[in-house]
């Protein structure tokens, strides 16, 4: 989260607004966003929609439904131009997904 704020500039410059989505509630996105200092907003799936539509719901330590870590690059119209999945602990190239960015 801290490297798409930190790196919010560059993604204005390509017209690209960030959003993080998890499985945990409004109320603790409210928390994480005062804690971190974030810029964007985080919008919660708390009844699995998202991760149900995106196809990215698999269990991890017998909890279901729980995301994996992912980001999408969604066009002005709702496409889906790319995903990139990663492991629990990786941290998403920025570099690549604002590569992508400016592609379309």
């Amino acid at each position: 989260m801290e490297l798409l704020r930190d790196r919010s500039q560059e993604l204005d410059e390509v017209g690209v607004r960030a959003a993080g989505v998890s499985r945990d509630s409004p109320w603790s996105h409210i928390a994480w966003m005062q804690a971190l200092d974030l810029t964007f907003p985080l919008l919660s799936d708390w009844n699995a929609e998202a991760v149900h539509g995106f196809g990215i719901a698999h269990e991890h330590r017998g909890l279901r439904d729980v995301a994996e870590r992912t980001a999408f690059l969604v066009d002005r119209d709702g496409t889906v131009r790319g995903a990139w999945r990663y492991e629990t602990a990786e941290v998403p190239d920025f570099d690549e997904l604002l590569s992508a960015a400016r592609a379309l």
